[in-house]
């Protein structure tokens, strides 16, 4: 039997996204291993990223500056905006190194089930940003789920009449993908999606 601040230890450490209470005590584990380096220098970075994190005021990116490195780098193109639901979408097309542009952080999607509304996203801050001026395309980068879906028609429905080009990012089969492992869901988008071979 471990002692009640290990136990409080693998709790917190089971919380965690992708861990549960196993993989938690297994972690614990090795840390007690490795106190001496390895666990101070967790709980340092920990008690930096308390101290320093801030979401950013323009895009709602986390970063431990004001603006965001994203937002304040000037080889960024100011007139291409992708719109994404989390930040941890943001991180995962950034870090492809495909789009240039930069962003913006919904916080969420839409979800009646859920009680997540309009009013709970970053669509007003988006609006505003577009109503600015200087942003020429909005690349709805949604996750492909019926929520994803509909909030990327909600913010089409909202910009229409604004002088900006509006896409999303396509949707279907991925690359090494076979047919038999596919979803019906993905197979329908991608039948729908379709186009002549050039």
């Amino acid at each position: 039997m471990a002692s009640q601040e290990i136990e409080n230890l693998a709790s917190a450490l089971a919380r965690l996204p992708g861990l549960g209470p196993r993989s938690a005590r297994r972690a614990v584990l090795w840390l007690v291993k490795r106190r001496e380096t390895a666990l101070d220098q967790l709980l340092g970075a920990l008690g930096d990223m308390r101290d320093k994190l801030v979401e950013c005021d323009t895009c709602g990116n986390v970063d431990t500056r004001q603006p965001c490195a994203i937002c304040a780098d000037p080889r960024r193109d100011s007139r291409s905006l992708c719109v994404v639901e989390d930040v941890a979408d943001l991180w995962a097309l950034d870090r492809a190194k495909l789009f240039t542009g930069r962003y913006h952080v919904l916080g969420g999607r839409l979800s009646a089930l859920d009680g997540v509304r309009p009013e709970d996203l970053a669509i007003g801050s988006l609006l505003s940003r577009v109503e600015q001026g200087g942003i020429d395309e909005i690349v709805l980068a949604m996750n492909a789920t019926l929520e994803g879906q509909t909030t990327a028609h909600y913010i089409a429905e909202r910009l229409e009449g604004m002088p900006v080009r509006i896409t999303q990012l396509a949707h279907g089969l991925p690359v090494g993908g076979e047919l038999d492992y596919l979803d019906e869901g993905t197979l329908a988008q991608a039948l729908r999606a379709r186009r002549p071979i050039a």
